[in-house]
């Protein structure tokens, strides 16, 4: 497939991007095109890359998830922007939205919900 859906991660915990990474590796529509341990990396890298869609952790060192999303946002508003959390609930998910993020997932989704969210978030 040609138009794949281009895929950055951005987690501070390198097992859950490894297994963010195959999961979605497994997907013949998704394609992995980076990976960030913190804010400041993730930034770089989707200037660098411009991915269609990041997955970015909240809580994250150097720079928060919260920071990077209003950068990326407001430099790239193209990419869209799926907040990833052990917190998901309406305060997270409103200030990570304020942010530029199209949506909040917590981190005890199933795959299914988490392939779905970001089918839906790209055109």
């Amino acid at each position: 497939m040609d138009n794949k859906i281009r895929v950055m991660l951005a987690d501070d915990h390198f097992v859950v991007r490894q297994g963010l990474s195959a999961l979605l590796e497994s997907q013949p529509d998704i394609e992995i095109v980076g990976e960030a341990a913190d804010g400041v990396e993730a930034v770089t890298l989707a200037r660098k890359c411009c991915p269609d869609v990041v997955l970015m952790d909240i809580n994250m060192p150097i720079m928060n998830g919260l920071e990077a999303t209003r950068i990326i946002s407001a430099e790239l508003p193209q990419i869209r922007i799926i907040g990833l959390s052990i917190n998901d609930d309406a305060e997270t998910n409103a200030a990570m939205q304020a942010a530029g993020a199209a949506t909040l997932v917590g981190k005890d989704c199933g795959s299914g919900t988490l392939l779905t969210v970001i089918r839906r978030c790209t055109p």
